[in-house]
């Protein structure tokens, strides 16, 4: 039986028609063909610029004693990549930093099942991407910060760390504020009454807050005095902190030896010694703290002694300059030696009660010409001031932010303020995955 001419050219027209559309699939044109699933890279980014939908996700955290490469030998990573990948993580990244409990993140070829990038939390802001296939396309990448200023106040009842923390300060603030005013105010004798109130830069990620920047203002009223802060840049230097009037709040010597503890035994002509059983001079200051506390320097010089010395016990005796040198005894262990030259804070050695001594503490001296003198009332010029051609700028920048200082809002943001000056490091956009 023979087909009539129209259906026979029906069917070869839809034979040509499939014919077609088969070659556009397979011809020259038509995608190539990937052992990488398909799923739209932009739509599936996650916070280590992957796309997380195209993989299996594994999510981990190191354990106690592992290493690089023994999380990447539980992946089937051969030893020479492991090698390869640590060289390409220098110098951001040395793969010997892996702290136990940070987490990390394996990305698996769902079709190959192999695992084709591991990305670890550096910290808070820092993570690295490591290509298992390109190594050498390893990079380390800054999470995207968002930053704003705010302002947090308090009345001291217990410590400066505890109202801080009562009134929604981060704890790191406490240290921060010590060190501002190292040179003024001796946090150790901090009282009932006194207060204080910082602008300092608040930083999230992903909405998750993580440890502040830097205090930009702040005020603090101790035993009736007040004292100010305003940290300004002058020029292409580093930023330093000045009074209302432009002056540098360093000083030649810092107040404390000392970041946190409390004065146990104060400068005296008169004092009953625990030991001796009599009265004597004490021509130091006896700071109470903990075994093991870290003492520093309270001024660049060079040491002049380093070693035991009958009842001061272990003792060190460093030269700051032709006016001022301090002593630190009964110390625990020593960090330095006879010559070596030491910065202003510095640790040089640790709080302990070797020599004549009843307990734990340091006991701070300090001279002045060779003479003895009270390191808790003596009064030390400042630095330099502002620079002359700076003061304009920085008479605006008190003007703007002392407003904040004296408001009544705790923990409150500070949308209008002039921003203080930060380099932004964004992660890049992510690795072309089409192209591999």
């Amino acid at each position: 039986m023979s087909c009539s001419p129209q259906p026979v050219r029906l069917l070869a027209l839809l034979l040509i028609v499939a014919g077609g559309g088969l070659a556009c699939q397979t011809g020259a044109t038509a995608p190539t063909p990937t052992n990488e699933p398909t799923a739209t890279f932009e739509a599936s980014m996650d916070r280590y610029g992957l796309p997380a939908g195209r993989y299996q996700i594994e999510d981990g955290r190191v354990g106690r004693a592992e290493t690089f490469s023994d999380v990447l030998d539980e992946q089937g990573v051969d030893y020479q990549t492991i090698l390869n990948l640590a060289e390409a993580a220098r110098p951001g990244f040395e793969v010997t930093d892996l702290r136990a409990g940070r987490r990390y993140r394996v990305y698996v070829n769902p079709w190959l099942q192999q695992p084709r990038y591991l990305a670890y939390q550096i910290d808070a802001l820092r993570y690295v991407v490591f290509d298992l296939r390109h190594p050498d396309r390893t990079y380390v990448a800054t999470r995207s910060v968002t930053r704003q200023w705010a302002t947090v106040s308090g009345t001291v009842e217990g410590s400066l760390y505890e109202t801080l923390v009562g009134n929604d300060g981060h704890p790191l603030l406490a240290l921060r504020l010590s060190e501002v005013f190292a040179w003024q105010i001796d946090f150790f004798r901090l009282r009932a009454g006194d207060s204080f109130r910082l602008v300092y830069e608040a930083r999230a990620v992903e909405g998750d807050t993580v440890q502040p920047g830097d205090i930009v203002a702040a005020h603090v009223r101790h035993r009736g005095e007040d004292y100010y802060a305003f940290r300004f840049e002058a020029g292409a230097g580093d930023a330093e902190y000045f009074n209302r009037a432009g002056q540098s709040l360093r000083r030649q010597l810092l107040k404390a030896p000392l970041q946190y503890s409390r004065i146990s035994s104060g400068y005296t002509n008169r004092r009953y010694h625990p030991v001796l059983k009599e009265y004597r001079p004490h021509r130091g200051v006896d700071y109470a703290a903990p075994r093991g506390t870290p003492v520093r320097s309270v001024g660049g010089g060079v040491v002049q002694r380093a070693g035991y010395k009958g009842p001061n016990g272990n003792y060190v005796k460093i030269r700051h300059n032709g006016t001022y040198t301090s002593g630190y005894l009964h110390l625990s262990q020593i960090s330095v030696t006879s010559g070596d030259r030491v910065q202003q804070g510095e640790t040089i050695g640790y709080v302990g009660s070797t020599g004549r001594s009843t307990g734990p503490h340091l006991d701070y001296r300090l001279w002045k010409h060779g003479t003895p003198v009270n390191p808790v009332t003596l009064e030390l010029p400042p630095s330099q001031p502002v620079p002359l051609q700076y003061q304009d700028a920085f008479r605006e920048t008190v003007r703007a932010l002392l407003p904040r200082l004296e408001g009544a809002s705790v923990f409150a943001r500070v949308p209008s303020a002039p921003e203080p000056r930060w380099t932004e490091r964004t992660a890049p956009a992510g690795p072309q995955l089409a192209s591999r």
